[in-house]
């Protein structure tokens, strides 16, 4: 269970952080993934902007790149990571410190989660000052908030279902693909059709979002309701993880 025992007042989070840091700059593999890869989609993505607004939109070309970075990323890097500590028994060496569960956790995640959200960030950005800014940046960097806390409770439940960092090459391409088809679906069709489908598939209503925050239109009523399943995706990995996470690899 992740839910465990409770963490000590002031046990420094932080530094199984800087711990971690350090080992994922040294891990080529999730270098490349974490870091190189999505930047190098997003710069294309801005390059060919014009292009992808002809397919779809600009706030489909946000919507693609917001995936790229958490899935390929972030959701990608999570997976690998607590596979890999899991395998090391890195993770039942720090269950037998003061630190607690959820105190581990956190520290070995948010590296990864401040990386992927300023990569973000900083790609939004660019976009906007090629592009023109967002009608709505508010409901985008909402939007965004949402799907990374998303993105992250699925790597968690994924985590418990991987028992290698080999083997999180293989389970981790059903989300991954998932939820790119999905956004890429919505952003090209928009949702006048199959609205109720594409918006409870994992991806369909945080791209949405993306695009109503980008492009404008949709009502805020309308807006609010999309976080409807953004949130049961999240509730729905968070159950599955509690569940499927394993601190110690299966004998």
């Amino acid at each position: 269970m992740i839910p465990g025992r409770p963490a000590p007042k002031g046990f420094p989070v932080f530094a199984i952080a800087r711990a971690e840091v350090r080992q994922l700059f040294r891990n080529r593999l999730v270098l490349l993934t974490s870091m190189i890869l999505p930047i190098a989609f997003s710069a294309f993505f801005i390059a060919k902007h014009e292009v992808f607004a002809q397919v779809g939109s600009l706030g489909y070309l946000a919507a693609l790149t917001l995936f790229f970075i958490t899935a390929i990323g972030l959701y990608t890097t999570v997976v690998t990571t607590l596979a890999a500590r899991r395998q090391n028994l890195f993770l039942k060496r720090l269950r037998s410190t003061a630190a607690g569960d959820r105190s581990i956790l956190t520290g070995l995640l948010l590296p990864i989660t401040v990386i992927a959200t300023v990569q973000v960030a900083v790609i939004l950005i660019v976009l906007g000052a090629v592009t023109g800014l967002p009608k709505n940046p508010l409901l985008v960097v909402v939007a965004v908030v949402a799907t990374v806390a998303m993105m992250l409770a699925l790597g968690l439940a994924t985590a418990g279902l991987t028992n290698s960092p080999e083997h999180a090459q293989v389970t981790t391409l059903p989300v991954t693909f998932a939820v790119l088809a999905v956004s890429a679906w919505v952003g090209i069709t928009g949702t006048s059709q199959f609205a109720v489908l594409k918006r409870l598939l994992p991806g369909g209503a945080s791209t949405e979002l993306v695009l109503n925050g980008w492009n404008g239109g949709g009502s805020l009523t309308e807006s609010l309701k999309l976080f409807g399943p953004v949130a049961s995706w999240l509730v729905l990995s968070v159950l599955l993880a509690a569940r499927l996470f394993r601190w110690e690899p299966r004998r």
